[in-house]
């Protein structure tokens, strides 16, 4: 099997757009969750302490949480037809991509310095329509308009 079939079919399956996180992000992410015939969206809300290989098809987060005192972590492939939506809640300051020092600290220890950011324009996955229709008759119309030298 030649690597240029395994890239056209590894690039079909990639979602167009996927939010940019970062370490140190507060995501909370929408899962779909298969019980039985029952399909539901389960949302897991944490701390980014890992992103790997952002550019490829197989781009994973690793997200932290503590619930009722016990560290729980769970690894996201974000273009995964199972991962529904990834929404940035608050962006932190860090200086690392891995940030294992966190599964060691609590309360106080474990915070990160918050950054101002746009929680709406980081969110928006949509794609801008490219309106090609309207901007090529307005072109006719101005040609059209223009005197022609004889």
């Amino acid at each position: 099997m030649s690597f240029a079939l395994i890239d056209k079919v590894n690039q079909e399956q990639k979602k167009h757009a996927v939010v940019d996180t970062r370490s140190g992000d507060t995501v909370r992410v929408h899962q779909k969750i298969k019980e039985g015939n029952k399909e539901r969206v389960q949302v897991f809300e944490g701390v980014v302490i890992r992103t790997d290989n952002k550019k490829s098809h197989t781009s994973r987060i690793t997200v932290r949480k503590v619930a009722s005192g016990v560290g729980v972590e769970k690894s996201f492939l974000l273009h995964s037809p199972l991962v529904e939506k990834i929404e940035i809640v608050r962006r932190a300051k860090v200086r690392r991509n891995f940030l294992s020092y966190l599964r060691e600290r609590s309360g106080k220890g474990a915070r990160l310095k918050a950054m101002q950011f746009d929680r709406e324009a980081v969110n928006d996955v949509s794609e801008p329509v490219a309106e090609e229709a309207p901007a090529s008759a307005e072109a006719n119309e101005t040609a059209d308009e223009m005197p022609k030298a004889e």
